[in-house]
């Protein structure tokens, strides 16, 4: 799985011009689901975001996780963090997930972070959203349950 994390002031996410996300002071997560995913990469990223230390602590330290500071979580689902943009000038996007697969993981991350109590609003897979944000810092982090980066 890849996620792309971005410490927000506020994020929201549109679909057809309707507002059906919408946190404050968190973490926007875009997350990518590869088609060799397994339970132990779901596990990897339900563990990482919400414990990632990217927020300020009181000497101005990026020292407290999303939880620390109670924290929302807005996900956003996107293939196209897996696209493989390394030969040509189109990405090819074959190590993306197909939605049967996907589809699942990204419902379970969600499910999972709802039941840490974490405020947990979310996109609509495969949907064509308009995501707004303010990016707090700006602090964006790449994750990716293989470690490749």
């Amino acid at each position: 799985m890849r996620g792309v994390i971005q410490r927000v002031k506020h994020a929201n996410v549109s679909v057809d011009n309707k507002v059906i996300g919408s946190i404050n002071h968190g973490i926007l997560l875009f997350l990518g689901v590869e088609d060799i995913d397994d339970e132990k990469d779901l596990e990897y990223m339900c563990d990482k975001v919400p414990n990632l230390r990217i927020f300020e602590d009181e000497n101005g330290k990026m020292n407290k996780s999303m939880i620390d500071v109670n924290g929302s979580l807005l996900v956003i689902s996107q293939f196209t963090l897996l696209g493989d943009a390394r030969k040509g000038r189109r990405p090819s996007f074959i190590q993306a997930a197909i939605p049967e697969k996907a589809i699942p993981m990204y419902e379970e991350f969600i499910k999972r972070m709802k039941e840490r109590n974490i405020i947990t609003e979310s996109g609509e897979f495969g949907a064509d959203m308009q995501v707004e944000l303010v990016n707090d810092g700006p602090v964006t982090i790449l994750l990716d349950s293989k470690k490749t980066f």
